[in-house]
């Protein structure tokens, strides 16, 4: 009996015939790095069998086959969230999608609160590491356990750095909080993740990098700095403040991404 999973992956695989080994999941306001992608071919998630279809401002909904200087890359345009309402597993369906087309190595994009306040917004940070908060994973009722120690690869963000350098300037790391939402986060929250280690905070990532890591796959984190967190911000929080923020860093988030898959071409072809 054909899986859904397996249904999904045929009906790609017929719409974008992708070769990557190299996935990436853009966050909210993200999307615009396909547009420097060559040879690009796409499918709606409204046309992939059993695919969630997102209901939030800035997720585009498409999942992209094509190349960025010399890269493979196959692309989800745009994510569902658990607080959009769907279970779990629906949150993780289109990334098992991606690894069964292939994917060894996904970029794990998102726009995130910063707690940290060295941050600022417009700051793009390699995550190092995460803390669930959001009261659900990926792996209830399987059998698996799977290894966290290193959820997102040394290597991976090694590289990122590198890619950074050459662009002349820094990537810092921090540690994600990953929060059920749709609320923002009030101040006590934040003094909590604070006191608890955290970094930044957002309402995305980590369901699908548990099901990365999972599949075997290596990630790297990039999130994208929007906003202060509450308590730190001095202004009220808002999603069209997260979309303007992401707005005015698309280019040098672009320009980091494209730095990063040169390097993963390189190391491909050696």
């Amino acid at each position: 009996m054909t899986t859904k999973t397996e249904a999904a992956a045929t009906a790609a695989q017929k719409a974008l015939a992708p070769t990557a080994r190299t996935g990436i999941i853009l966050g909210s306001g993200l999307g615009r790095l396909t547009g420097v992608m060559t040879e690009s071919r796409e499918i709606p998630f409204d046309d992939i069998p059993h695919f969630p279809t997102s209901t939030v401002k800035g997720h585009s909904g498409r999942l992209i086959s094509g190349c960025l200087e010399g890269c493979d890359l196959l692309v989800l345009s745009g994510r569902v969230h658990y607080y959009e309402g769907y279970p779990i597993s629906a949150v993780t369906f289109p990334l098992e999608v991606m690894a069964k087309l292939g994917i060894r190595r996904l970029i794990v994009t998102n726009a995130s609160g910063a707690i940290n306040r060295s941050f600022n917004p417009g700051d793009i940070i390699a995550i190092s590491d995460h803390i669930n908060f959001m009261g659900a994973s990926p792996l209830r009722g399987a059998p698996d356990f799977v290894d966290l120690s290193e959820a997102y690869s040394r290597r991976l963000r090694k590289l990122a750095r590198e890619a950074a350098g050459s662009l002349g300037t820094t990537l810092a790391s921090g540690v994600y909080a990953a929060m059920s939402g749709p609320c923002f986060e009030t101040p006590a929250e934040i003094r909590m993740l604070a006191t608890l280690g955290a970094d930044l905070v957002g309402m995305s990532t980590v369901p699908e990098v548990i099901t990365a890591r999972r599949a075997g796959i290596e990630v790297l984190g990039l999130s994208m700095v929007s906003n202060m967190a509450a308590g730190i911000s001095e202004t009220p929080l808002s999603h069209q403040e997260v979309m303007e923020a992401t707005h005015k860093a698309a280019g040098a988030f672009r320009k980091l991404v494209t730095a990063i898959v040169t390097r993963l071409a390189d190391d491909e072809n050696r």
